[in-house]
């Protein structure tokens, strides 16, 4: 059997890790971790989870993660970059799920996220998670970084365009919008039900901290520099995102072709027939990237439309398809699962 950590649990993709992981019979979830909540079971904490488990939160100081295969950081950014270079010193794999090692450049990431790396040499050493360009590199890697809910749904939309050198890179745009768990578990004013529902609304517009992290996933696409214009919003919905994406195209293509191709082999990237768009509730509790493309009144934009649940694909999901690679399970293991509908 293997085991498996999670260093705060107590968060929506704590919780979600836990839905995708405790009903394997190839896995086993040795502890869950909480300062707030440690000493309290689990299920009482989430109800979802009765029946399933009768861990208790640990406190953090008390775990003992070097018994575990692999460990997931739930936790805030600026916590893995302190614990994960030890346990994998010690030989335990780690998926980090915050924004610790997903850019490369060092003044970069403390510009954005306003603090000092604790352990800047482990950034060239962690795998970017993003299974569909970097699965060979995710199946040996030690230390993964799993990518972030926007970073997905945009990356993935522009990939088979940027690859192919098809569209002018200076000039991208992305238009994004999430649910409000994207904003996490905390309590905030703006997130609160008579703040955010019945309301539409940008934020981050001047930069998002995002944004970054795109950017240089799309360079390592293609040989041009890129400037991405990123714009996200909040949904009044509790999950999901929606991201429309806009390029200017450098030649005629059949993109309906040129995108049902580069994803035919990827199980958590659907191409959807021509005329037809993807809705957020169609990947709702899901692993999967829904896609769209097309070029309006065949003028030289294209429009690629990106769906996916942020806490699955955009999170916890796509870190477990990290662990079921980085661990030799197939890579589709225990996430094979139809969106919930209504």
């Amino acid at each position: 059997m293997t085991n498996i950590g999670i260093i705060g649990g107590s968060g929506y993709t704590g919780v979600e890790l836990l839905r995708l992981l405790l009903p394997r019979d190839d896995v086993h979830v040795s502890f869950v971790s909480s300062r707030a909540n440690a000493g309290t079971r689990v299920d009482e904490v989430f109800s979802s989870l009765r029946g399933f488990t009768e861990l208790t939160f640990s406190d953090p100081d008390d775990i003992v993660a070097s018994d575990c295969d692999l460990v997931f950081f739930a936790t805030p950014n600026g916590t893995a970059m302190s614990q994960a270079p030890a346990l994998v010193e010690n030989g335990v794999k780690v998926v980090d799920l915050s924004a610790d090692y997903r850019i490369k450049d060092i003044a970069t990431w403390e510009k954005w996220y306003g603090m000092t790396h604790a352990s800047p040499e482990w950034i060239e050493r962690a795998v970017y998670g993003l299974p569909e360009i970097n699965r060979a590199e995710i199946a040996g890697a030690m230390l993964v970084a799993n990518p972030g809910c926007y970073p997905t749904a945009v990356q993935l939309g522009f990939m088979p365009l940027l690859e192919n050198d098809l569209v002018e890179t200076d000039s991208l745009i992305a238009d994004a919008k999430s649910g409000v768990t994207g904003a996490g578990r905390g309590a905030k004013v703006d997130n609160l039900l008579a703040e955010a529902g019945d309301n539409f609304k940008a934020y981050g517009v001047a930069g998002h901290r995002h944004l970054p992290e795109i950017e240089q996933g799309l360079r390592a696409m293609t040989n041009s520099p890129v400037s991405l214009t990123f714009t996200p919003h909040l949904l009044p919905l509790i999950r999901g995102i929606h991201s429309t994406l806009y390029a200017r195209l450098k030649k005629p293509t059949d993109l309906q072709s040129l995108f049902e191709q580069r994803y035919k082999d990827e199980f958590f990237v659907d191409v959807m027939p021509a005329g037809f768009y993807p809705e957020t509730r169609s990947v709702r509790g899901t692993n999967m990237c829904r896609l769209s493309v097309c070029q309006p009144q065949g003028r030289d934009t294209v429009v690629v439309m990106s769906v996916e649940d942020n806490l699955v694909k955009g999170a916890a999901g796509q870190a477990v398809q990290n662990m079921n690679l980085m661990l030799g399970f197939g890579e589709t293991t225990g996430l094979a699962l139809p969106a919930m509908l209504p």
